[in-house]
């Protein structure tokens, strides 16, 4: 049986939303766990696939593990460790979980970890993962499709990335936590997931500085000095940008709330260029809103604090009836324009040529049924959808529940015509569509 969306365009959305605990960083946050012994307690953590399969590949390692999902809490205790082993079957199935490296080999001086999987997005190989890890003492052997990693003493090491990788700096943090003596990670990613986890680590008795800067500075501690630790989950700042591209290019009117605007500064101002009003209410609350076609912007896609390679979808999609021709670059991932196809199924005028997509604005786009082929483009094709005239279906939604925690439900919150539905039986969890308005039943 296969689940899919049905959207109904047209709605400027209203209302106020409340963004969840941010992906990209509890899940770094659980393998983080692993490292003190005892139980630690994470707080604001979302519902996703993501975090049931990052729950399993730690429990697979003998962590005992408890999920509270009306109190968005999970529950790591990690006081025993079994099995040093990260299984194929899981690790393929999300990348960030291969962060689990660094943490084994720190804390149990060995670790087999399979090699990672994820959204087909394009070629994210482990190298500096690898490099790094060897510097600071390991002997990797890689065979069979896993990473084996051994080391009876890390020392600290300066470590270079070639380019500032979000994963291998994380992955290094978490390995130089228990390494003798000081690592420094020069061009170190610097994404405020980047900046949680070094505050996660230094609250349960680890010694980071730098972190959300190009050079993060570990100075190592022995295990007895780390202590599990309650902590909550930053905002996810995907999460809000999806909101808002959602709001501004229905011509509505929303509250975004739980999120820090800091996290969003180049975002907003791309927004704001296209014709989006911008203004923070609260500390935690921004409102959005447009009330006019939006205008041709040109995006290049970098590395935090540049434009988010991960909102570059959904910036297509807004402007693909905005006033104008715009130009988007996507410097970091070879294969993340695979909206592309999907938006033009629903009239859009986009011409692709390697990493440069040229966007010319239509008046409208028109419903039609597509798929999503990874978690951000899925999005986009949601809030293609819903600017669209007429009926969209959209299949493919496990890429998007990866990363998204009740996203139709917080939609229809918002005013959209949008209902999940099973396409064997026209229903949704046990609820009949409406299939004269396309409207969610009251009861979701």
């Amino acid at each position: 049986m296969t689940e899919k969306l049905k959207i109904r365009g047209g709605n400027a959305l209203k209302g106020e939303v409340s963004i969840s605990g941010a992906k990209n960083a509890v899940l770094k946050l659980m393998a983080a766990a692993i490292l003190p012994k005892g139980e630690t307690v994470i707080h604001n953590v979302p519902e996703l696939t993501d975090v049931n399969i990052m729950l399993r590949v730690i429990e697979d390692l003998g962590v005992k593990t408890k999920h509270d999902k009306t109190a968005k809490t999970v529950t790591i205790d990690s006081t025993d460790i079994t099995s040093i082993t990260a299984k194929y079957e899981l690790v393929s199935k999300m990348r960030a979980s291969f962060i689990i490296l660094g943490a084994l080999v720190t804390r149990c001086k060995e670790a087999i970890v399979a090699l990672p999987g994820g959204c087909a997005i394009g070629e994210r190989r482990v190298d500096f993962h690898i490099k790094g890890l060897e510097a600071l003492g390991a002997e990797i052997k890689i065979e069979n499709g896993y990473v084996h990693a051994k080391a009876q003493k890390l020392v600290g090491t300066d470590i270079y990335l070639d380019i500032p990788s979000v994963g291998a700096t994380e992955n290094l943090m978490l390995a130089a936590i228990l390494a003798e003596g000081s690592t420094r990670i020069q061009n170190a990613a610097q994404e405020p997931e980047i900046v949680d986890l070094a505050n996660f680590l230094n609250a349960m008795g680890a010694d980071v500085s730098g972190a959300g800067t190009s050079e993060i500075v570990i100075n190592g501690v022995k295990q007895e000095d780390l202590r599990p630790i309650e902590y909550t989950t930053i905002p996810d700042r995907i999460e809000a940008g999806t909101y808002m591209a959602a709001i501004i290019a229905t011509k509505g009117k929303g509250l975004i709330k739980n999120v820090l605007p800091s996290h969003l500064t180049f975002y907003n101002s791309k927004l704001i260029k296209m014709g989006a009003n911008i203004k923070l209410v609260e500390p935690t609350v921004i409102e959005v809103s447009c009330n006019q076609r939006l205008s041709a912007v040109n995006i290049v896609t970098q590395p935090y604090p540049g434009f988010p390679t991960d909102l570059q979808a959904l910036a297509m999609a807004m402007l693909t009836t905005a006033d104008g021709v715009s130009i988007i670059t996507e410097s970091l991932y070879e294969n993340r324009f695979m909206q592309v196809p999907e938006l033009r199924r629903m009239g859009a005028d986009i011409h692709q040529e390697r990493n440069h997509a040229l966007v010319r604005g239509v008046p409208k786009l028109t419903g039609a049924n597509v798929k999503a082929s990874d978690l951000r483009a899925g999005a986009s094709l949601i809030v293609a959808a819903l600017m669209a005239e007429g009926e969209s279906e959209i299949e493919a939604l496990h890429h998007i529940d990866r990363g998204y925690e009740l996203f139709e439900t917080k939609f229809a919150n918002l005013g959209a015509d949008i209902v999940r539905y099973n396409d064997e039986s026209d229903t949704l969890n046990g609820s009949k569509m409406d299939n004269s308005k396309g409207s969610v039943n009251a009861s979701i």
